[in-house]
């Protein structure tokens, strides 16, 4: 071996300086430190000015320091990395717990999936990542806080809310109440719709080894007393790391002729009293519809709204019809949850029907109102006379779906469903009272 001893190498000609020819490989002993002063990549990370804007683009062999002070930041990588490629992100101030920062892999995998993007969320933390090949793509060497990645595939979500409890009329079959509004419907699942008209939710981003926490609201009891309105049904929510989905509980169903006569606002509103003086409960955007209006000349209340349709006005001696709910296929079957509530009818005729997804009737005459159907988030059927009753609105229910490989365990007793959908390959939680899951 020959050696050449010089302080200096230029090229003879141009700019340009080449080593060795194709296939030759070139030896660095050990010891020996490599500065690089320049552009030049694969020798080492070139540190960068701090980044402080909302988004910006990595290039491979490049440090950032980036600074969420003023807001969060969405990095995006390469669109084309070689084995090999290395980039550092460093939380210059310390703040990517208040501002996060995501990494938006640009079509390429990380970790081995081109989604969801990661997002790091935790003050100090650093992320060093490297291209390993296609099948992973990028792989961190070092993040210091790997439980608070992202878990791979998301999480798709139905979260019904307690439906609101019927009113109860007066002492006679006069002024016959409303009926309660179905609970709050917020669904992400293939593109389907939400309560209230409102399009498909985004599908959230589980973070690995996180807790999440389930409550499925309870049904609004019907009212106890003559002239009384429902009960507002409970909140249902979906809450962990990076996820907070509450929907609302169904508005209540007016009284008869005296105490409250407006229906109750909710996820989906309740019907008002007969006399058409007062005004049916709103519903929440995105979540469900309004309740209906009482007949101004005959003894029948409104009824309550539904996920999928306004609550019925009540007409000649004939109280409202429930709104409809809304179809949902996130277990692998449809159906139909969050229905309104029919209102109270006058002496002798039927009783108005509820909405689709097990919303109760309304009473008439001796018969009294009946409950939404239990875990439908349905509302509770408004009453006519004081001997009789007003249904209570039906419980919700919170249905959770996700890769098998992100669930790790729950509690409360959920129904677990693994090795579900169309690859085989994904877990359904249903839960019908509370509890948590686990992510692996």
């Amino acid at each position: 071996m020959s050696t050449l001893n010089v302080d200096k190498v230029d090229p003879s000609t141009g700019t340009a300086l080449e080593l060795g020819t194709s296939g030759d490989t070139i030896n660095i002993p050990s010891g020996v430190t490599i500065a690089n002063a320049g552009t030049a990549t694969g020798f080492g990370i070139s540190w960068q000015s701090v980044e402080t804007g909302a988004t910006f683009t990595a290039v491979a062999g490049n440090g950032y320091p980036v600074n969420t002070t003023a807001q969060a930041c969405t990095v995006t990588l390469p669109a084309s990395a070689s084995v090999g490629d290395q980039i550092i992100f460093t939380d210059y101030a310390r703040n990517f717990a208040t501002n996060a920062l995501t990494i938006n892999p640009n079509s390429l995998n990380y970790q081995g999936f081109t989604s969801p993007n990661p997002v790091y969320d935790t003050a100090g933390e650093s992320i060093h990542i490297v291209y390993v090949d296609t099948t992973k793509g990028w792989i961190p060497t070092y993040d210091g806080a790997v439980a608070h990645g992202t878990f791979q595939g998301g999480v798709d979500y139905l979260v019904i809310a307690g439906g609101g409890g019927g009113g109860r009329g007066n002492t006679c079959c006069g002024y016959s109440s409303g009926g309660g509004g179905a609970g709050g419907y917020r669904a992400s699942w293939n593109s389907e719709a939400s309560g209230g008209g409102g399009g498909s939710e985004s599908q959230e981003t589980q973070r690995t080894g996180t807790i999440y926490t389930i409550t499925v609201g309870a049904g609004g009891a019907g009212a106890a007393t003559s002239n009384a309105p429902g009960s507002v049904g409970a909140d249902s929510s979906f809450i962990g790391t990076g996820i907070s989905i509450t929907s609302a509980g169904g508005g209540y169903g007016a009284s008869g002729y005296s105490g409250t006569t407006d229906g109750g606002d909710g996820g989906s509103g309740g019907g008002g009293r007969r006399d058409g003086e007062d005004t049916p409960g709103s519903g929440t955007a995105n979540q469900g519809f309004d309740g209906g209006i009482g007949y101004s000349s005959s003894n029948s209340g409104g009824a309550g709204g539904g996920a999928g349709a306004v609550g019925g006005d009540g007409t000649l001696n004939v109280g409202g019809a429930g709104g409809d709910g809304v179809a949902s296929t996130i277990t692998g079957s449809s159906l139909t949850k969050a229905g309104g509530a029919g209102g109270g009818s006058d002496a002798g005729q039927s009783a108005s029907p509820g909405g689709t997804g097990g919303g109760g009737a309304g009473g008439y005459h001796l018969v009294s109102g009946t409950s939404g159907t239990v875990n439908t988030g349905s509302g509770g059927g408004g009453g006519c006379h004081s001997s009789t009753t007003a249904g209570d609105g039906g419980s919700g229910v919170v249905i959770i779906r996700m890769n098998d490989s992100g669930y790790s365990s729950s509690t409360g007793s959920p129904t677990v469903a693994t090795g579900q959908g169309a690859g085989s390959n994904e877990t359904i939680l249903t839960f019908t009272g509370d509890g948590t899951y686990t992510t692996t």
